[in-house]
């Protein structure tokens, strides 16, 4: 048995867990002094990960070994368990990530524990600038429920999730399809009209996709299809908290608008995040320039290339920019997103041994990771 001790984030006192075969045996708190010791939370659980530290689960050319990398990369980040997340591509360049993913879990029990699922993020969103992102034009496409179940086909049935735009013709109808075959619908990469959106709400749809991104850089004051997703309390929204994509106003409203119980950190991250800064060239982007505070802009102007930060980064950033206690912060990227991923993100008995051991000083834009064990085992 293993003992890892650190400080209660929410109480500050001392807590200290019992390690077993892989699985928390006990948690207790003691009255022994804590001020020397890092701050002990459940790891970080991640539900939208493009890539990281060079890995990629997009592209033509994903392999098993890329995604097995790709989560060994992430737990040394703090980040224990994530969801692969799968853009907007040809059906044949889908189902080869989709493919991939499937076959790394099979191949390595570290990688299966750390993927529970598949989120497919496109190619049924919006076609409009703004709102589609950096997502290919070309293999934007309707909702098809017979491409999702090739989808499931090459997936081993892990397709957990998919991001629609409701706009589409048959939504509503697609919706309740994955609804009945346990998937969840999230809305996200949209130009929906409220009542489009309410309408795959009451077909079933639960999730909004980085709420406040993939959006218009201009929009009716009133209404709009942000309003209306903060405001449908059936929905629980995504953020990216990584000091570039939402301002500190703007992650500040809308974490107080859609309450904390109904939001949760993502990273969002691409292949290029946790890498050093400097430029490089991407198949979808082109070249772009990766800056030493991780914003991923193309090349020559102010526009974002996507999410470069680790969620070790969110949690910090979102203390510092919307003032959340470090116990609330963690919630969204532990507790919250564990609702889809039952058995993580938190320290209790019977849940996995998954912890992060870390410092965090007020200001700082990162948690400075001591520790990080996944399975019991150190990463």
């Amino acid at each position: 048995m293993n003992e890892y001790a650190g400080r209660d984030p929410a109480t500050g006192r001392r807590l200290v867990v019992e390690v077993e075969d892989g699985v928390i045996a006990h948690v207790r708190t003691s009255a022994e002094p804590a001020e020397d010791l890092p701050w002990i939370a459940p790891g970080l659980v991640d539900l939208q990960v493009n890539g990281f530290g060079g890995h990629d689960v997009n592209g033509p050319d994903v392999v098993p070994d890329d995604v097995v990398a790709l989560a060994g990369a992430l737990a040394r980040a703090g980040t224990t368990t994530f969801v692969p997340t799968v853009v907007t591509a040809s059906e044949a360049d889908l189902e080869r990530s989709l493919r991939a993913v499937a076959e790394a879990r099979r191949r390595d029990p570290a990688t299966r524990h750390a993927i529970p699922f598949v989120h497919l993020e496109g190619p049924h969103i919006s076609p409009e600038d703004g709102p589609r992102g950096a997502h290919p034009l070309e293999h934007v496409r309707p909702p098809d429920v017979e491409e999702f179940r090739r989808w499931q086909a090459a997936a081993d049935g892990l397709v957990g999730v998919v991001t629609i735009s409701p706009h589409h013709a048959g939504s509503v109808e697609y919706t309740e399809a994955l609804v009945a075959a346990d998937v969840v619908v999230a809305v996200g990469h949209t130009h929906a009209s409220p009542e489009q959106i309410r309408a795959v709400v009451d077909a079933g749809a639960t999730l909004s996709t980085h709420l406040g991104n993939g959006a218009h850089a201009v929009l009716p004051r009133h209404p709009n299809y942000i309003w209306a997703q903060l405001a449908e309390d059936r929905l629980t929204a995504g953020f990216i908290a990584d000091g570039h994509h939402l301002p500190a106003d703007t992650l500040t409203v809308m974490l107080r608008a859609k309450g904390l119980d109904r939001s949760f950190l993502v990273s969002d991250s691409v292949a290029l995040a946790g890498l050093p800064a400097g430029a490089y060239e991407t198949p979808v982007g082109g070249r772009v320039e990766l800056s030493e505070d991780g914003r991923l802009s193309v090349a020559g102007t102010p526009y974002l290339a996507g999410a470069a930060r680790s969620l070790a980064d969110g949690v910090a950033e979102v203390c510092r920019l919307a003032g959340l206690p470090l116990a609330d912060a963690l919630r969204l990227a532990t507790t919250n997103p564990r609702r889809l991923v039952p058995g993580r993100g938190r320290l209790a008995p019977g849940a996995s041994a998954d912890l992060v051991l870390f410092d965090l000083s007020p200001g700082d834009h990162s948690l400075t990771l001591r520790q990080v064990v996944a399975r019991g085992m150190v990463a």
